[in-house]
């Protein structure tokens, strides 16, 4: 079977996993809302990657809720360190009875081994869930642009609750924006899944930064 996380723990404030050396606690923190203008999101490293294809799932134009999943890291109960977990998009605040991986045209889940997984890369050490049209700008930003708005050593973005997290607006006149959080241990190969109702309608996309342990 392919891979899918274990979002019972994953997506459970206060949820406990150990992996020998260390503890790591779950906190869910509100990262703001994402503009969909059209609804097609993308999930992807926007620092390096903004041209990402979007997602087959398509949602209702809108505003949506961000929750990031951190997780604090704690040795001899004292935080060392503290890591996103997951980044999640809320397009309906309701139970969640199945989940399906979030795939781009062209993917087939039944070509996928045991424990596979489509997903993105990241080679900025960041990640994102955003509307397909406000990547659109970035693949025209020069590096300066980009190092100005995304990776400003603003105090604010390393030592907030949420590690990394930036929210640009990157087009005014639909109010289009990119948020980003680090994430996970950096650079990678993220995957994201679609959460339904048990009306079959999308509840949430989540990013698995694979930050927990495999056994909790």
């Amino acid at each position: 079977m392919p891979y899918t996380p274990d979002f019972g723990g994953l997506l459970t404030p206060g949820a406990r996993f150990a992996d020998g050396e260390a503890e790591h606690v779950l906190e869910m923190h509100s990262a703001g809302e994402v503009v969909l203008p059209t609804g097609r999101v993308v999930g992807c490293d926007p620092l390096v990657c903004p041209e990402s294809d979007p997602f087959t799932v398509v949602v209702e134009p809108g505003r949506y809720p961000a929750r990031a999943w951190v997780s604090s890291i704690r040795r001899d109960g004292v935080e060392t360190d503290r890591r996103v977990a997951a980044l999640e998009l809320v397009i309906r605040d309701e139970p969640v009875t199945r989940w399906e991986m979030a795939l781009v045209d062209g993917q087939d889940v039944g070509e996928l081994d045991d424990d596979g997984f489509f997903g993105y890369g990241v080679d900025a050490g960041t990640g994102t869930l955003a509307d397909r049209a406000a990547l659109a700008p970035l693949e025209d930003w020069d590096y300066d642009r980009v190092e100005e708005v995304f990776l400003a050593e603003d105090e604010g973005h390393v030592e907030g609750p949420v590690p990394g997290l930036v929210d640009a607006v990157v087009d005014e006149a639909t109010g289009a924006n990119v948020l980003t959080v680090w994430s996970g241990w950096g650079d990678g190969c993220y995957g994201t899944w679609v959460g339904r109702t048990a009306d079959d309608r999308v509840a949430s996309f989540v990013t698995d930064f694979m930050v927990l342990p495999s056994e909790g």
